[in-house]
């Protein structure tokens, strides 16, 4: 019998993300400090309006492109926020979470051997939906010297007359690093020089603590040549809603449709009942989730630098990324290592790339509590990695 299966698909890499927590569901007592995901519940008013569809009977399908009045909402959103107007009829489609826009994104914009530049750490989709696309991922490697931004000789340095495409991921997953308008800016000549086209992947833009969240959108001449994504999951702690959307110039958004009328017909209508309510009503919740986060950051940076781990300041997002080049051993050995002996689960910066390694990925989208008693747990493993000669003074390389 021949081969049945496509052989793009076999020679992609599992996630480097769900087996540690595989493991963790079979331990008793195991904390995981992992998984991208709110503890919160999704605001009560929106959950209200969703139960709400639910009783009218919405359980139709919506208009491929989803509600009108959502992608009013999104627009707006976007004007409000980014003074940055997207056509609600032409330009802007709501899908099923940002994952879907970004594989629609790649799918559309890609012909074979184009090449994606796309830096790294970072999220663990990018490459798999680049390559399923046809493309060639080219990473771009990020460094804490440099806030984990992403530099205009960092970007240039990796272009090639095949370079097309160019993502965004900030704030970024998993380093929480940021990029500000100045950094921007310093991006647009390159951009222009290489005529290169933009995915802008936001879903944590609301989730910034130094000054206002900021988009390539808003500098001129980029709203035209970027595809932005953004969602409901982590600012509206909706995950399980799966919503998500998209916003492009009509010509690409109008392929990308096309793609998501076959694919999926339309994202889920109660969950799009529920984000017209997020959109017009949900800033305050906005305001409280990202204040408790912001004090789970402080605590988390200020701990792990007293044990010993260092660690760069994220601003964005709800991760910290600290290094464990200080203890001599690989990011993978730390995480099983971690796991086995103190009941902590972290994931190793080489799920998001192999510059990664050397790092870890902590999440506090956890309680205070939780993460206190897991900081002591972490602590009490790298005081016994100290005792048995596993540390250095200096950071490793």
């Amino acid at each position: 019998m021949r081969d049945p299966l496509n052989h793009t698909i076999t020679e992609l890499q599992p996630s480097g993300i769900r087996k540690f927590f595989d493991i963790v569901a079979t331990m008793k007592d195991a904390i995981s400090l992992g998984v991208g995901e709110p503890d919160f519940d999704t605001p009560w008013h929106i959950r209200e309006e969703g139960i709400y569809s639910l009783e009218k009977g919405r359980t139709y399908y919506t208009s491929n492109s989803g509600l009108m009045e959502l992608k009013e909402e999104i627009s707006r959103y976007l004007q409000r926020r980014f003074q940055t107007t997207y056509d609600p009829k032409t330009e802007v489609m709501v899908t099923v979470g940002g994952s879907e826009a970004i594989d629609l994104a790649m799918r559309c914009l890609l012909n074979p051997g184009d090449e994606v530049l796309i830096p790294q750490p970072s999220y663990v989709s990018y490459v798999p939906c680049a390559e399923m696309a046809g493309g060639k991922a080219v990473p771009i490697r990020l460094e804490a010297k440099d806030d984990f931004r992403l530099t205009p000789e960092k970007l240039e340095a990796a272009i090639t007359e095949h370079s097309k495409l160019l993502v965004l991921p900030f704030p970024n997953n998993p380093t929480g690093a940021i990029m500000e308008k100045e950094d921007y800016e310093k991006l647009v000549p390159i951009i222009e020089k290489y005529d290169l086209f933009l995915i802008t992947d936001e879903i944590y833009a609301e989730l910034t603590y130094k000054g206002k969240p900021c988009s390539i959108i808003e500098l001129p001449g980029m709203r035209d040549r970027t595809v932005y994504i953004n969602g409901f999951s982590k600012a509206y702690a909706m995950t399980g809603w799966r919503l998500g959307y998209t916003c492009a110039p009509a010509p690409i958004l109008k392929q990308m449709l096309k793609l998501h009328q076959y694919a999926i017909m339309c994202a889920p209508t109660t969950s799009q009942y529920a984000g017209i309510e997020a959109l017009k009503n949900g800033d305050q919740d906005i305001a409280r989730m990202r204040m408790a986060y912001n004090e789970r950051r402080r605590y988390l940076v200020t701990r792990l630098r007293e044990i010993g781990m260092d660690c760069f300041e994220p601003y964005g997002a709800f991760y910290v990324f600290p290094s464990i080049k200080r203890f001599g051993m690989r990011s993978e050995e730390f995480a099983n290592r971690l796991l086995q002996e103190e009941k902590v689960a972290i994931v190793p910066g080489t799920a998001f790339g192999d510059c990664g390694e050397g790092y870890m990925r902590i999440s506090y989208a956890y309680s205070i509590q939780d993460l206190k008693k897991a900081l002591d747990r972490i602590e009490a493993f790298t005081n016994r990695l100290k005792a048995e000669g596993s540390y250095s003074e200096a950071e490793g390389e």
